[in-house]
This record gives structure tokens, sequence and C-alpha cells, in this order.
């Protein structure tokens, strides 16, 4: 005992398979950075969406900039405390999709699923798209390869995908923190700066072509609500982190609310007191970034930050729609496959089918933001609506403690919300917005035809219910073979092993071969008949499938035992024949038969 040096009781310990344990998951900061880097980044756009459509009623009515903001900033709170709720309710993830199906009804919970598919898309291929813009913009020479650009930034995303979340959010890390760190710096240092230090971009002589109205500041309002994309994002991959989940990806939603708020009203205060409006050339965020750092390095170093910042947001939609559909696909609303997860903790058939989806809009835009940009928000606007209405429903339902202050703040959520989805439709539906109004439709008759599908399948299958007693009845076991070899002696036995009847069949195009094989066998003699089908036609498959069809008719069970060589290094399997693979997949397509692949490993 003493110096520790007591033999002490070991405790068997059962070692864990790669992907398996919390090691793989998310902690709070790993989900920053996997899951909030597309709302963050909005700070890079959303801004100067409310400067471009203020400076439509002149100069002067940039100083609306800063209350919009602050009301979005408020509806940013709102929204975070929401999420936060949803994340508590539904531990599952699932996010709006989640909160409709069990508080507003089957047709709502499509709704918000459809929207949801369509903006995490759209929000690969604009993020893509920015970022590819962007490093145009410091290299002109990619301007005339946008499209390979995001097409290369989409791969790479998506096999840093494939390998896992906490591997993607590892990658996403000192991104995620230099973009947080630059942001944060313009806003401080432009702050102790009593004027600009320097001015990028060309002026533009602005005209007034609308007076400083309601709908304007409504129209304001619905295109700076473009900073909030991303915020729901967290609830909806909640599964993949660390435990305890609903704590971590809490303190994650209030995490990332925090910084974006103070990002936000920052930059804002920034815009109202230099009185920054659109210049040529050049973006807000750089007339803003050159008035803290100057034009220096700094100026260059924050701007690639961004760029970088942008592309890479596109990952907070694999880190959402692969558990969202997952999710789909457990509700019999998406094939089961989407369901599957690799030893990681990672839908990859959810991963693969996102990456397919937004690399054909890329393609359909030839790879231009301005294409997208009328498509986004929209989508997860409608989600946001949904999922606000939903809690003030849970909140009606089940009357906990202090019920009525948060059903009012999900309420007040639900309308601004709602307001948002509205104006963007209406002023952004004639330049592209007719294609989520399309699109949202046509996912949810597709998740209801899929849904219909299963339920026809189950009731044909008896799922649920305890079918009858099973028949007994006699089984045959077939083994093609082509001669006899150690092959036949191993297929042959494995067939015996099996029980019921054994016969062998061999499809020969020579009679002289055929009864050559006759006289081997009879000498052989391994206790198994052996049946010769001829074929003029030099067909192996067919004779064989015709064979299988004419000895299932009198209601046996038949089974097919194909042995196949298979080599020790994969260089050599195109050495080998490929008949019983085809003969396998013949068999399978037209006849109820059970088909085996017997696998005899070679040494070579």
């Amino acid at each position: 005992m003493t110096f520790g040096l007591a033999p002490r009781k070991a405790q068997p310990r059962v070692p864990l398979r790669h992907g398996e344990g919390d090691k793989s998951r998310l902690t709070s900061v790993e989900g920053l950075a996997a899951l909030s880097l597309d709302a963050l980044s909005s700070v890079a756009y959303g801004p100067e969406a409310i400067v471009v459509v203020l400076v439509a009623a002149g100069t002067g009515a940039l100083t609306a900039a800063l209350p919009i903001t602050l009301v979005i900033t408020g509806l940013l709170v709102v929204l975070t405390i929401s999420y936060c709720q949803v994340i508590a309710v539904h531990p599952d993830g699932g996010g709006a999709y989640a909160v409709a199906k069990k508080n507003l009804g089957a047709r709502a919970s499509l709704l918000a699923a459809a929207s949801l598919v369509v903006d995490y898309v759209l929000t690969v291929a604009v993020s893509l798209a920015a970022g590819a813009g962007s490093l145009a913009s410091a290299f002109p020479v990619l301007g005339h390869h946008l499209l390979a650009v995001c097409l290369v930034g989409l791969a790479l995303l998506t096999a840093v995908n494939l390998r896992g979340i906490a591997e993607s959010a590892r990658f996403l890390m000192l991104p995620t923190v230099l973009f947080i760190v630059s942001i944060l710096g313009i806003v401080v240092v432009g702050l102790l700066r009593s004027h600009p230090a320097a001015s990028v971009g060309t002026a533009q002589p602005v005209h007034a072509s609308e007076t400083l109205g309601l709908l304007l500041l409504l129209k304001a309002f619905s295109s700076g609500c473009s900073a909030l994309t991303g915020v729901e994002a967290i609830a909806n991959g909640v599964p993949a982190f660390r435990e305890p989940r609903v704590k971590r990806a809490q303190h994650t939603e209030l995490m990332l609310g925090t910084l974006l708020a103070v990002m936000l009203v920052g930059l804002s205060i920034l815009i109202r007191r230099d009185h920054v409006a659109p210049r040529g050339g050049v973006t807000v965020l750089a007339q803003l970034t050159a008035g803290a750092y100057g034009t220096g390095w700094p100026y260059y170093a924050s701007n690639l930050i961004a760029t970088l910042a942008l592309a890479l947001a596109a990952n907070t939609s694999f880190g959402g729609l692969p558990v969202l559909m997952s999710l789909l696909s457990r509700d019999n609303r998406l094939p089961h496959v989407f369901g599957l997860r690799a030893e990681r903790p990672v839908y990859r058939y959810g991963v693969g089918a996102l990456a397919l989806l937004a690399a054909a809009l890329l393609i359909a835009v030839g790879g231009n933001t301005q294409r997208l940009i009328p498509l986004f928000a929209i989508g997860v606007f409608i989600g946001f609506t949904i999922s606000q209405a939903g809690l003030v429903r849970h909140w009606a339902k089940e009357r906990p403690d202090g019920w009525v202050p948060r059903a009012l703040i999900n309420g007040t959520g639900a309308v601004l919300t709602a307001v948002a989805c509205l104006v963007l439709l209406t002023t952004k539906f004639m330049a592209g917005a007719w294609v989520v109004v399309i699109a949202v439709p046509l996912l949810m008759l597709l998740f209801t035809r899929i849904h219909r599908y299963y339920t026809v399948v189950g009731a044909e299958l008896g799922l649920g219910r305890i079918p009858g007693r099973p028949i007994e009845g006699s089984s045959l076991v077939i083994v093609p073979l082509g001669e006899i070899s150690k092959l036949a002696q191993a297929a042959i036995s494995a067939a015996l092993a099996l029980g019921g009847e054994v016969v062998a069949l061999s499809v020969h195009t020579d009679p002289d071969k055929a009864e050559a094989l006759r006289r081997r066998w009879q000498e052989w003699n391994p206790g198994v008949p052996l049946d010769i089908v001829d074929s003029p036609q030099r067909s192996l498959v067919q004779p064989i499938v015709d064979y299988v069809q004419h000895a299932a008719r009198d209601g046996r069970v038949v089974t097919v035992l194909i042995p196949q060589v298979e080599p020790r290094h994969r260089r050599y399997e195109f050495l080998q024949s490929q008949r019983g693979l085809l003969l396998a997949t013949a068999l399978r397509y037209r006849t109820d038969a059970v088909v085996s692949v017997l696998p005899y490993r070679l040494s070579v």
C-alpha cells in the first residue's frame, strides 16, 4: 500500500471502436465553429443589405440603419431564447420540423422541413459563391473560373464532413476565431478613432428615388434579417454534441447570439457615425475595415479572413441538414438510407445528398452570387415563424410555471419573422423568389408520396401485427459449377451444411466436355447428383435462371449457392471471372430464390 505499490483490482474495460465515444462529438466551442459560421459571417452582408435599401431615399436615410439593426438585434435575442427552448424540448434535433410535428400537425411540419432543406442547400451555394467572388476580387485571374473554385471548395468541405463533424469543427476552429477577432477588432478600433483612418472605393452619386416611408423601412428590415440565417442550425444539430448535449447546445446558442448581436450593433454604430454609404468596387465591411485599420496589411488580412469565413460558412449546412434528413427518414418522409450512420457519428448519405444538390445549383447559376441572393433567407424565415408559433402552442398546452412570458416572447418573434418573410417574398418574387415558392410545395409532395409508399409497404408486410406460424416445406440448394476442383468441394460442403436436397448444376455448350464432366463426377462421387444443361446459344445465365424457375414451381424454397473466387490482393480482381456476380444479379431480379455468394479466398 505504501507508495502505491500495492496490487490493485483491475477493472475490465471494453475498448471503443473508431468513431465511438464523445471524442467524435462536439464541445460548445467546437459547435460554435462547426454550426455557427454561417450566422457569424452574415455580418459581412447583413448591414450592407440595410444600407443598400435605405440609400434609395438619400444619404440622410442612412441614419435609420442603426434603429433597424436594433430591431433586428431584438429579434435575434428572441430567436436565441426561442431556440434554447427548442433545444430543451427537442434534444434529438430537428428544430422547426420537430416543433411543428409535435404542436402544429403534419402539414406544418412538412412545410418547415421543406423550407429548411431549401435554405440549407442555398446556404452552401451562396456561401461558396460569395467566397469565390471575394477571392476573385483579390486575385482577378480567378474571375473566369468562379464555378470551378466553388466546386473545389464544395469537394473539400464534403471530404472533411465525411470524416465526421468533430473533424470539420477542428478544421474550422482557426478561421472562426480569426473572423470573430477581426470583426470585433474593427468595432473596437473603429470606435476608438475619432474619424476613419482611410477611405477606399470610388464615390458614387446618390439619387433619391424613394421616400423614407414604412414600406422602405420594412424592406430594409427584411433585407437586414439575412444576418439571422444560420441561427437555427444549432437546434437542428443537437445530437452532434457531447453529453450533456442540451446544455452544451444551449451554451453554443447563447454564445452565437451574444457575438452576433455585438458585431451587428457595433458595425451599425460605425456606419451611422462615419456616414458610410455604398461605394464602387468595395463592400461596406471593407470600408469599415479601412476606417479602423487603414489600408495596410491588416486591411488585406481582414478581407482575406472575411472571404475565407464566407466560403466556409457552407459547413453549417453539413452539420444541420444530414441530421434533419435522418429525422425525416425515421418518420418515413425520406428514404431510410438517410438514417444510416457510419462508425463515426455522421450521416454520410445526407452529406452526399447535400453536396450533390449544392453542386447542381451552382452549375445551374454558373457560380453567380447575384442569381442566388433573391432565393436566399426565405426558407429560413418560414422555419423561424413555424418554430415560434409551435412553441406558443406548446406553452399553451403544457402551461408550466411562467409560460405566459415565454409565449409572449415566441408570439412576438413569430409575428416579426412572418412580416420579414412576407416582405422578402413580395419584394423578391419576380427576381427569383418564385423558385422557392415552387420548390417548397414540390418537396412537401415528395415527403408525402414517400410516406404513402412506406405506409402501403408496412401494411403489405404486416408490420405491427403478429403473423401466422411459419410454414414448413422442403428446400433445394442448387450449386452452379463449371468443373471439378477445390472450389467445387467447398461449395458442395457448404450446401450440404445448409440441409435439404442438394443438386449441382452445370451449363455446357460442347457435348464432349459435358460427357467428360459426367464421368469425372461419377469418379469423384460427392454424394450429390449433377444436372447438366445444354446451351447451344452459348448462354450461361439464362439456362440457370430457367432451371431455378422450374425448380421453384412446386413451392419449394430454392437456394442458389454461387462460389466466387476472391484473390487476396485487389489488383488481381479484374483477372477473375465476374460471371458469378452477373448470375447473382440476374437471379435476384428474375426469380424468388435465395441467392448466396460463397467466397473462396486465394492466397495470392
